[in-house]
């Protein structure tokens, strides 16, 4: 991992306000849904507010491993990492957002409130916006022509990022 890509990630990941959240369930299925970022912070770890009623809840206790999605038009964002419940009154008050106030309406002190910590382990980025979008349009047509498929290897478009 270089910090070039890190810092990259760091960034793409500043662009986004929500993330499709992926957990295991109870029967071994997979259960996707949408949540909105609290917080990323400096080291990688993304923070969400959820309640403690949540079926998610019950499922991470069994299987703390999620996966975490985000796409936008030219920006594809994958991250595998351990997710842990926390109560930490210190923690909500730093996260807490008027927004939040719709699913907990008694506020940042409303008892079922608690903070998802995401650790990630691994993420792994696609790039396809500004002057990535015009290399990578550049190496498809050139490989076009050729015959041949384009080297996203060789842009910086793509990379693994171990956390």
């Amino acid at each position: 991992m270089t910090t070039k890509r890190l810092r990259h990630l760091k960034d793409l990941l500043g662009g986004f306000s929500t993330a499709m959240m992926i957990t295991h369930s109870s029967d071994h299925s997979i259960h996707a849904r949408p949540m909105a970022i609290a917080e990323i912070g400096e080291d990688g770890t993304i923070y969400f507010a959820t309640s403690l009623d949540s079926g998610k809840l019950r499922e991470i206790e069994a299987d703390p491993k999620i996966a975490l999605t985000l796409q936008d038009s030219s920006v594809y964002i994958s991250i595998l990492g351990t997710a842990h419940a926390s109560t930490d009154r210190a923690l909500i008050d730093r996260l807490w957002s008027a927004p939040m106030q719709i699913w907990f309406p008694e506020g940042k002190d409303d008892p079922s409130l608690v903070i998802l910590k995401i650790d990630p382990q691994d993420a792994e980025y696609w790039d396809n916006s500004g002057a990535n979008s015009i290399k990578f349009g550049l190496s498809a047509l050139k490989a076009y022509v050729r015959g041949e498929t384009p080297d996203e290897t060789s842009l910086s478009q793509h990379a693994k990022v171990q956390l």
